[in-house]
């Protein structure tokens, strides 16, 4: 099939495919006039591709998975490798989100100070915040922080 057909059946640009290639992760044969071919397991593979940048894996994560690419990933059982790199890629988000998350309260600080104190926690961002057990609320009092089987879904919002 040709780079069109491919990008079509999987969803993914013909620039993807292009750059998948470039990576190594996927090949393709020349036709006598120079447009890309791929067989039909091409299409699993880009499948799988997408499938493993959709959890958070970077493209150079991917390319320790190799011939594991052509099987069906999402029900497989991942080699005890395969669980490494998830591993430490997991580790390296954690460090961003921390990172991120003291950027975003010294920026948060330094405009508030700026405000005059008023808050300037985001909707979002205060929704989140008033979830958590212990959180102290605007008006300075200690929210109380329910259990597992509390009513209405807040306990599973606090512990994503």
């Amino acid at each position: 099939m040709r780079i069109g057909e491919l990008a079509k059946a999987t969803g993914a640009t013909t620039r993807a495919l292009r750059f998948y290639e470039e990576r190594g992760l996927l090949s393709s044969a020349r036709a006598v006039n120079g447009y890309r071919m791929y067989d039909e397991q091409a299409v699993r593979r880009v499948a799988n591709i997408r499938y493993l940048l959709d959890a958070g894996l970077t493209l150079d994560d991917i390319e320790h998975f190799g011939a594991c690419l052509d099987g069906d990933l999402p029900s497989s059982r991942p080699a005890e490798a395969m669980l490494d790199i998830a591993r430490r890629r997991l580790s390296v988000l954690d460090d961003r989100i921390a990172s991120l998350a003291r950027v975003r309260d010294e920026l948060a600080g330094r405009l508030a100070a700026a405000s005059g104190g008023r808050s300037v926690v985001s909707p979002a961002r205060s929704v989140r915040l008033a979830e958590q057990p212990g959180h102290q609320r605007a008006d300075g009092a200690a929210e109380r922080g329910g259990d597992e089987g509390e009513k209405g879904g807040t306990a599973a919002v606090r512990h994503l």
